[in-house]
């Protein structure tokens, strides 16, 4: 069973959400549902239902194939950090949410992806988890892995970039 989501998760979700520079966060799990905006017309709403967890929910990391997309973050992507001028022609691949950044399924495995490696669109890159929930960021172009822009354990926001990627590498 799920462990369940305790204040303490809600309160350090919302504080990260306002440091970041996100618009909008929307998120759903397990019977639980947040949704944050810095629109002032927009009233952010927290719910909890009586749901009960999954039979058989791990709070370890899904297979990467069974993870699905999250819907409903919406946000303007930050610019890419000084220095942009060196990653001409590379295709950023940026995070999907507000979230922790780990490059490995778990710690002490290896990492997906090394610098220069060769990967393909579907190849993952990553993990990026909010409130127990890991989500896998795929490469979307093939090509090889130029530059890792992000911290592993860090987190990153909505649109932050996370890899640089050279499609003719």
């Amino acid at each position: 069973m799920a462990d369940p989501i305790r204040p303490e998760d809600v309160e350090a979700l919302v504080a990260r959400f306002d440091a970041s520079h996100c618009a909008e966060l929307h998120i759903r799990f397990d019977g639980f549902e947040l949704h944050l905006s810095t629109d002032g017309t927009a009233s952010p709403t927290i719910q909890h239902s009586a749901t009960p967890a999954r039979a058989g929910a791990a709070a370890s990391p899904p297979p990467a194939a069974a993870l699905p997309p999250v819907a409903g973050t919406t946000t303007t992507p930050p610019p890419v950090a000084p220095g942009a001028d060196d990653l001409d022609g590379l295709e950023i691949v940026r995070a999907p949410y507000l979230g922790t950044f780990y490059r490995a399924p778990k710690p002490g495995d290896p990492v997906y992806v090394e610098i220069g490696a060769q990967v393909t669109a579907d190849s993952d890159l990553c993990l990026v988890e909010v409130m127990k929930l890991f989500t896998a960021v795929r490469a979307g172009v093939a090509g090889r892995v130029a530059k890792v822009l992000a911290t592993d354990g860090a987190m990153v926001e909505a649109g932050q970039p996370l890899f640089a990627i050279d499609p003719k590498g």
